[in-house]
């Protein structure tokens, strides 16, 4: 019924397409393994149960509640509706300080007590190192 050009095009387009969709699925595939998720203080509350899974609790860190020891850093993450108490050893970014956004890395211990084997901090748009400010000037 159908000549040999139009049986060629589709099936070019169907070969198109599947390619297509081919790709898309193999780039998102990949993409998911690199892609950073984490979790609000909220978001761990409302959990039906505790993962033993590493996870990312992400928010900010209250006012007051850096503590430094010698061997260990406890602070709290809040996402302004609900608080997480975290306790860190290792070294702190320099961008670490209160009421700036972080993503601590670790293990739930329950609900309300997070070990962080990492601590990303997360500074604004507007950041720029202390060098290149002192080399143009501005403090």
């Amino acid at each position: 019924m159908y000549g040999r050009k139009v049986k060629l095009r589709v099936l070019f387009l169907i070969v198109l397409f599947s390619s297509i969709i081919l790709t898309i699925f193999l780039i998102l595939k990949s993409l998911e393994e690199n892609v950073v998720y984490f979790l609000s203080p909220t978001e761990v509350k409302n959990l039906n149960e505790l993962t033993q899974d590493k996870i990312r609790i992400g928010g900010m860190v209250k006012k007051n509640s850096i503590n430094i020891s010698s061997e260990k850093i406890n602070f709290v993450i809040t996402d302004f509706k609900n608080e997480i108490n975290v306790v860190y050893s290792g070294l702190i970014p320099n961008l670490f300080q209160e009421n700036k956004g972080v993503v601590a890395e670790g293990f739930l211990e329950d609900k309300n007590y997070f070990k962080a084997e990492k601590i990303l901090a997360k500074h604004d748009e507007n950041y720029m190192p202390p060098k290149i400010k002192e080399k143009l000037g501005e403090k």
